[in-house]
């Protein structure tokens, strides 16, 4: 727990001048004597940014250029991934920790990561993981998905490591295209709704089953979704279908996942169809953001930064004017935490004191222009300073 602080002069969301105390690491009401005062100069603030899917085991961060020669299906870079973890000595510790730490400095402050668990490499990358997520936990809160990448129904023993992933400290059961992949959507999930159930975990799904095929998928999520209550607890990413369907089906498939409050993942991909950003919001469903893969052996893309990653949610959306460059910070921040489930998130009273301070004039600039000068504060600790990490942060190898 770091120390009390008044942060004077900033704007919530780009809205009116106020300041905000944070008191025994949560956001307080009143401007009592506070250990540290900071000047905010009028700068936005927001709560800590959302990093709502990525695949930390897996990043090359910090790591020698990777040549991308891999074939232009899934299937080939789902293979290529396998040999990569093998040939180029990916330790799933020191790359979490590296992808985290360099995060940090933006303002990214939870993270849900998908962690491959298959029959070559068992649940080392999940075991890894964990031990960052434990090293770190002052820092950032991750949250660990168990993710059959390779599938699990088609490689017989992944099930049993998906268990025994849930039982090493993996938070969430993960799912992978249960047609394409799995080749029997009825079955897979079923499976992962079953361990879920069993183990008391939500639910994450990679969905990239395009057209009516994916719209049959989220179906049969639906139908598992309300039969065993756990609305408010799973996660459909990519969603890819959703983008490609007639606006007549479209519109009743986002109202039904909005009722069952399943929340959907969209990281605005320029090869995939865009998901209708604008819509999806109207009806009232949870939507969330993320990388996704940054600098790995499928793309060599990325850098974490959640405020970026509103950019390009907004420009593949064809979002120009300001109030749309806001509500894509807001799938960043806000959509996020709901998507997640994180607790007493925010930058009201009684919600942890955790929050990035971006220097520019409104929020639809920050969002434009994304300034890296940002200061970041978790509960009472201030981990960046104007661009400038603390120097007790730990040393990244």
């Amino acid at each position: 727990m770091g120390a009390d602080i008044l942060i004077r002069n900033v704007r919530p969301f780009g809205g009116e001048p106020t300041d905000l105390c944070i008191r025994d690491g949560r956001f307080a009401r009143g401007q009592s004597e506070a250990a540290l005062e900071i000047d905010g100069k009028g700068q936005i603030a927001l709560p800590g940014l959302v990093e709502a899917h990525t695949h930390l085991d897996k990043t090359l961060v910090g790591m020698d250029w990777f040549e991308n020669r891999v074939g232009p299906t899934r299937n080939d870079r789902i293979l290529a991934d396998r040999q990569a973890k093998r040939v180029l000595g990916i330790d799933a510790r020191r790359q979490s920790t590296r992808q985290i730490m360099q995060t940090l400095a933006f303002g990214v402050l939870h993270i849900r990561s998908h962690v491959d668990v298959d029959t070559e490499i068992g649940i080392a990358n999940i075991e890894g993981v964990v031990e960052t997520r434990n090293a770190l936990r002052d820092l950032v809160d991750v949250q660990i998905v168990a993710f059959p990448q390779s599938g699990m129904l088609v490689r017989d023993g992944t099930l049993a490591l998906m268990q025994e992933a849930l039982k090493a400290g993996a938070d969430i059961v993960g799912g992978i295209d249960p047609a394409t992949i799995e080749r029997d959507p009825v079955r897979h999930l079923d499976a992962i709704f079953a361990l879920a159930d069993r183990y008391g975990k939500p639910i994450d799904i990679h969905l990239h089953e395009v057209g009516e095929l994916g719209a049959f998928c989220i179906e049969l999520i639906l139908e598992r979704t309300r039969a065993l209550s756990l609305q408010g607890r799973v996660m459909v990413s990519h969603a890819y279908c959703l983008g490609m369907l007639e606006p007549p089906r479209q519109r009743l498939l986002l109202e039904a996942l909005a009722a069952e409050k399943v929340a959907v993942m969209t990281v605005g991909s320029p090869s995939a169809p865009a998901l209708p950003l604008r819509l999806m919001r109207q009806s009232g469903l949870v939507v969330a953001s993320g990388s996704d893969g940054i600098q790995g052996t499928w793309e060599p893309w990325g850098n974490g930064d959640m405020l970026e990653r509103a950019k390009y949610l907004a420009q593949r959306n064809g979002l120009t004017n300001d109030a749309d460059l806001e509500e894509t910070a807001r799938v960043c921040t806000l959509g996020g935490a709901e998507g997640i489930g994180l607790a007493d998130y925010g930058l009201s009273e009684g919600c942890y004191g955790d929050l990035v301070l971006v220097p520019a004039r409104t929020l639809a600039e920050a969002v434009a222009l994304t300034p890296q000068k940002r200061t970041v504060v978790r509960r009472g600790r201030v981990l960046v300073r104007d661009g400038v990490p603390a120097g007790d942060l730990p040393r990244v190898e």
